[in-house]
């Protein structure tokens, strides 16, 4: 006995299959082509369309990152106050000193947005040659905080070489990539000289014992040669080499193995140890937080709880006092400043403008992204400082001067009639950097 299949509404053989080129087949098609869209949107709305002379772009950079700034002094005083009253010392001498090196930031800032960046070519090595004899001063003279020695003692004044390593090695790297230009699908030409004074660096970090500033070093090197256009094979023989280095390290110390093993198991060490006990109170910081926040200057956790907390795990105190609301406002700041940033980046034709701005740009967002990672308790503690937020005078000041670089790049994308005044130019020397001599020509 054959059953005859029941009709639908609109007259279809039930479960019937359909057509080829029926709407039933078709909908899926139409929504991965809506999704493709969708997706092709967003990358064109991000990346802009390099031509806008209005300068929205320079001043949302500019905007987001006094904002952030301004968050920072602000919680930097919320959070060391109680334990430099318990110091015996004054509530509001952290937070003076983030002020005077954030004022002396911001002019500087605004110095280097006004100077043709070109100009900052003649500094690549010098910058960078300083950078490394400083580096190896530290493990001289150097002063050592909590088992680092990456600081440096001047008159009271503490300043940390690795931070303006960070900015040194990423106008040198742009200016050595940029002359090596072409030859970059080479191995060679892009193991020389980048990478032999990129190590330099790095081993004269980890001396220190300063992992998490290292990574960052790491991070901007790998963003350099990206944006130089080396070929992604390179970046894939780069990382396993890094990652079997990383294990060597974490395996030979038995501070990293801790802190390791205390983030994956949240048990303390063998030896009792918790190397966790940072993270798991600003985890409880941001728990207790809720919405709203327990309100400005009234977090429990930085009663000692909370070690440093006006330090590396500043984003803690921020979700305690300013609840979820406050994470997100330093969240869509930094998203922002990156989206705006990203717009300088892929507006550049000239090598060494690209490399640059895009090294600085993995650097700030990078950090940022493995601050809050910690936080959070997404990664193994690590000592990397919150850009523009967190207390330290010598990481605010290289981060606004990195900033006032890509506002040079994005003051050359406005009207001339727009432009804030250009404060140093620069002539090429005859025979040299021709064609960049002639791209500043047009811009100016």
């Amino acid at each position: 006995m054959v059953s005859t299949p029941t009709r639908q509404q609109d007259g279809k053989p039930k479960g019937a299959k359909p057509r080829p080129g029926s709407t039933a087949v078709k909908q899926p098609a139409a929504a991965g082509a809506k999704l493709s869209t969708i997706y092709r949107r967003f990358w064109s709305a991000l990346e802009g369309t390099g031509k806008s002379r209005s300068g929205s772009t320079y001043y949302l950079i500019l905007g987001a990152t006094l904002a952030l700034t301004a968050i920072g002094i602000m919680m930097v005083l919320s959070a060391s106050s109680v334990e430099s009253i318990a110091a015996g010392k004054s509530p509001y001498g952290d937070a003076l000193k983030q002020g005077v090196f954030a004022a002396i930031g911001i002019f500087t800032m605004f110095v280097l947005s006004r100077i043709n960046v070109v100009w900052l070519k003649r500094l690549a090595w010098p910058a960078v040659g300083a950078a490394v004899l400083l580096l190896a001063l530290v493990q001289v003279v150097g002063t050592e905080i909590n088992g680092n020695r990456n600081w440096i003692d001047l008159g009271g004044i503490t300043f940390q070489p690795s931070e303006a390593a960070k900015l040194a090695l990423a106008l040198w790297l742009a200016t050595v990539l940029a002359r090596k230009g072409k030859l970059l699908t080479q191995w060679q030409h892009v193991l020389v000289p980048a990478l032999p004074m990129a190590a330099i660096v790095i081993v004269l970090i980890l001396v220190g014992n300063d992992l998490g500033t290292a990574m960052i070093i790491m991070m901007i090197i790998a963003a350099a040669l990206f944006f130089a256009g080396v070929p992604l094979y390179l970046f894939g023989i780069a990382g396993l080499v890094a990652a079997a280095g990383t294990a060597v390290m974490a395996v030979t110390s038995s501070n990293r193995m801790c802190r390791i093993t205390s983030w994956w198991t949240g048990q303390s060490c063998a030896d009792g140890i918790d190397a966790n006990y940072q993270a798991t109170n600003g985890m409880y910081g941001l728990a207790s937080g809720g919405w709203l926040g327990v309100g400005l200057g009234q977090s429990r956790q930085k009663y000692s709880w909370i070690p440093e907390a006006h330090n590396d795990f500043i984003f803690a105190i921020i979700g305690e006092e300013l609840g979820l609301v406050g994470t997100v406002v330093v969240l869509v700041l930094f998203a922002i400043l990156g989206a705006a940033i990203y717009r300088v980046v892929v507006a550049q034709e000239d090598m060494f403008h690209r490399v640059l701005a895009g090294s600085i740009m993995v650097w700030l967002l990078g950090q940022a992204t493995v601050n809050m990672s910690v936080v959070t308790g997404l990664m193994p503690v690590v000592g990397v400082p919150l850009p523009f937020i967190s207390y330290g005078g010598s990481a605010l000041l290289m981060s606004l001067c990195a900033i006032g670089v890509v506002l040079s790049l994005a003051r050359e994308q406005m009207a001339p009639a727009m432009r804030p005044k250009r404060m140093l130019k620069f002539k090429a020397r005859p025979g040299r950097d021709k064609n960049t001599s002639k791209n500043s020509r047009k811009r100016a």
